[in-house]
């Protein structure tokens, strides 16, 4: 009876420390592209509110991943990231701990483009496989725990669609059963593929423009789910059941590079773009199976070319152009504007707003509507190209991607 007891106890106290354990390591996982929710907003708490002169400590620093922008990617002990190795386009899996390299895959032959080779996309994690996307369309789903290969296949060849000038920068949206990207083509704006086979499940037939540089969310309005996207020339809205159109819109979009990911909330949903464009906020409407989209506004003074826009509590805050600036999203009305660390991109933890200008300026802020406040800043290495990775805090760590080299500083 007593060992009959004591083997009870045993398993309970080895239940507990289990749910313990992966629940502390599902809060600090960062599975994919802005994060778990796709936002750029960061669960962390705790954290630093002023750095010292020099910036936070490094935890550690690696060198050798070649090329490319892409952001990283955690769960657990593993951290992913796409570079390249000499002719190749490569995925990264490393030790989160100390950034040892544990595998790395080659996905095809590496990219090349004035503006900065390699790839450009981050990789998406779910269960036990990987799910990444290259510069030239090489999709690949990838056990998590070696990198071997389940399914790949080029989105481009397969789908007629054409490589963007700047080079395809897309991470793969799961959702559910579905992976979702967006190769172009005829009828093929946006595909839905069977995450595992890589089997088509559909295209969306109505839509035949050419991709541009943003990733695709997942939303769900009036019950009908769908997917929002920008396309090379609109925002667009197709249902996520069978890749209907359901709404297009032009005003938010240029006609040289759509690249900032969309933000939805309250039922609005949020584009903006750079090269004189501006932003636009949507109304959305589910009647009868399907959606409409209505502008609630349109405003010249977010201009974001690719560094991304967060929303908190209601504000947004991107960069405009060269220019910090803080929106409030129910209105458009600007709450403020400032050069902070120059045009870059940005992400948000415990109500701070960490910034990485494209000229290796690195920077924390206040997420406060009322004024700029900033807390700290610091500079990077120039390796003769432009910072564009977007910077990641979660498990107490900020991660800053500058070209070869990957650094986790110490936030917490």
């Amino acid at each position: 009876m007593k060992v009959m007891r004591f083997v009870s106890l045993l398993s309970l106290l080895f239940a507990l420390a289990y749910s313990i354990s992966h629940t502390t390591a599902a809060e600090a996982d960062w599975p994919q592209w802005r994060g778990p929710l796709r936002n750029g907003l960061s669960p962390d708490t705790g954290l630093l509110k002023q750095w010292p002169a020099n910036g936070p400590a490094t935890a550690w620093k690696i060198s050798g991943l070649g090329e490319g922008y892409g952001s990283v990617s955690m769960r657990g002990d593993r951290l992913l990231v796409q570079g390249t190795s000499g002719t190749a386009s490569v995925v990264f899996c490393l030790n989160r701990a100390d950034g040892k390299t544990i595998w790395q895959a080659a996905l095809g032959p590496k990219g090349a483009q004035d503006r900065g080779n390699g790839p450009r996309g981050t990789p998406t994690i779910d269960g036990d496989k990987v799910y990444v996307l290259t510069e030239n369309g090489d999709l690949a789903a990838l056990r998590f725990r070696d990198g071997g290969v389940v399914w790949r296949k080029n989105i481009l060849k397969e789908f007629g669609g054409s490589n963007p000038h700047w080079l395809i920068s897309e991470s793969p949206l799961i959702d559910g059963n579905r992976l979702i990207v967006s190769p172009g083509g005829g009828g093929a704006s946006l595909v839905a593929l069977d995450k595992n086979t890589g089997n088509v499940l559909w295209k969306s037939s109505e839509l035949s423009d050419g991709p541009a540089y943003s990733s695709s969310i997942a939303a769900t309005v009036g019950g009908v789910p769908m997917y929002l996207n920008f396309t090379d020339s609109a925002a667009v809205g197709v249902r996520a059941t069978d890749g209907k159109l359901l709404w297009k819109h032009g005003s938010p979009s240029n006609r040289t590079a759509n690249c900032t990911t969309p933000i939805f909330a309250d039922n609005k949903v949020f584009f903006t773009s750079a090269y004189g464009t501006g932003a636009a906020l949507l109304n959305l409407t589910a009647a009868n199976g399907g959606v409409t989209a209505q502008e609630t506004y349109f405003t010249k003074e977010m201009k974001n070319h690719h560094g991304g826009v967060v929303l908190v509590n209601g504000y947004l805050y991107g960069f405009s152009d060269s220019i910090l600036t803080c929106m409030e999203f129910a209105t458009g009305k600007v709450m403020w504007r400032d050069r902070s660390v120059g045009k870059g991109s940005l992400t948000y933890a415990d109500g701070m707003l960490y910034l990485l200008g494209e000229g290796q300026r690195v920077g924390l802020a206040e997420a406060n509507p009322q004024a700029y406040v900033a807390k700290g800043g610091f500079a990077i290495q120039d390796f003769g190209k432009p910072s564009w990775a977007h910077p990641v805090v979660i498990g107490g760590k900020l991660y800053i991607r500058n070209q070869g080299e990957l650094t986790a500083y110490n936030v917490k």
